[in-house]
């Protein structure tokens, strides 16, 4: 199915509303039936139609539909939040004294649902590092139902052989779930190479412009009607009209915003690797990236997100950095049409700061809509002023 198609047609029945180039927000919490038959086949088959809101409503339909699409996916359930998306998927495939293993340095909620709540229910999870499936062999064990992925993940940028872990976990009886946020579903489809669930965030690049929040979760129609009969509907977690109708205004132009970031990064990565005060960058098509030919091989681009450390001595060096900068904003997520930057000593008090630590120096920057040279020309005052 042609991408072009699947943005601006797919499920889009025009001749229901008025021929409305744009579609309707329907704001309903409910939906009326004409016969007692036809209610009680809804209660049935809630997935089957329209009933209430909590579960199915025509504008997010329509969205669904679009991002199922994309990834290559047989059905998709949009929640309120990317980690709402993310404690459906796995909730539905644990039960109490079921086994996780998950890449480490996952996403920060997803961490807090593994290590704070699902331990609470006699789930246990097992942290191992991803560039090498030897590592999900020798963690998985006999109870072990549910493997999950971030490939590259939002700090350092891992990846992971998605075609070999789905081979090895569809062996052993295993469900995988990836977060797919930063290269979406333009630059990477998991599905496609074996993986079970694709989790994105909608709040970044799907909306691009940092105004709604947003999850998505694709995969067969057997998981996603699970997940909608129970966690969904349950919990009550899905994205209501309004947010959704943003999701689908900012999925219009999401080709032409990935180009446009992904040439501008290019440019600014280069100037990051050529800059005496700046010790590495991260970038998983960067010609130093140590898993380059996977990247190449599984994703089609890498969008606006890398990670560099600086030559720092002292957190304040770090902290006049960040400081200085006038054009980059300081603050989490990214995805939108602004140039972010945040940095990993935020996380730290400043008293245990070691400029030893690597990772003390760390910033993760994300490359907006903003020409290159005027942010290329923010970064070097600021690191002018930090750095001396």
């Amino acid at each position: 199915m042609d991408m072009s198609y699947i943005i601006n047609e797919l499920a889009e029945d025009r001749e229901a509303y008025f021929h409305a180039i744009s579609p309707p927000i329907i704001q309903t919490s409910n939906f009326a039936f004409d016969t007692v038959d036809g209610l009680r086949k809804a209660f049935q088959d809630e997935m089957g139609g329209y009933l209430y809101s909590r579960g199915l409503n025509p504008t997010v339909e329509i969205l669904r539909k679009k991002l199922a699409a994309l990834d290559g996916a047989e059905d998709c359930l949009v929640f309120n939040s990317g980690a709402a998306a993310t404690t459906a998927g796995v909730l539905a495939n644990v039960k109490g004294g079921d086994h996780i293993v998950s890449v480490s340095h996952p996403y920060t909620w997803a961490a807090h649902l593994f290590d704070r709540i699902l331990p609470r229910f006699g789930v246990s999870t097992t942290y191992v590092d991803g560039n090498d499936i030897v590592h999900f062999e020798r963690a998985i064990l006999p109870n072990t139902t549910l493997i999950y992925l971030e490939s590259p993940n939002s700090w350092f940028l891992d990846i992971q052989d998605l075609q070999a872990v789905a081979d090895l976990a569809k062996a052993e009886g295993i469900v995988t779930i990836i977060d797919n946020s930063y290269c979406t579903p333009l630059y990477q489809r998991p599905i496609d190479m074996g993986i079970d669930l694709c989790m994105q965030t909608a709040t970044k690049y799907i909306s691009g412009h940092s105004d709604t929040l947003g999850g998505v979760l694709t995969g067969s129609h057997t998981l996603i009607r699970k997940i909608f009969e129970s966690e969904y509907n349950c919990v009550g977690s899905g994205i209501q009209p309004f947010n959704a109708w943003l999701l689908l205004r900012g999925l219009r132009t999401l080709p032409v915003r990935l180009d446009r970031i992904a040439d501008t990064t290019e440019k600014v990565l280069a100037f990051l690797e050529d800059h005496p005060s700046v010790e590495e960058v991260i970038y998983p098509l960067g010609q130093g990236y140590p898993q380059l030919e996977l990247a190449k091989k599984q994703m089609k681009g890498a969008g606006g997100l890398l990670s560099f450390f600086i030559n720092a001595d002292k957190i304040e060096d770090v902290v006049l950095f960040c400081e200085s900068l006038k054009h980059i904003r300081m603050a989490v997520s990214w995805g939108g049409h602004e140039s972010l930057i945040i940095p990993k000593a935020a996380s730290i008090q400043a008293a245990d700061f070691d400029p030893r630590n690597k990772t003390h120096r760390m910033l993760r920057l994300y490359v907006g809509l903003e020409d290159a040279d005027y942010l290329i020309a923010d970064l070097a005052q600021a690191l002018a002023k930090a750095m001396g």
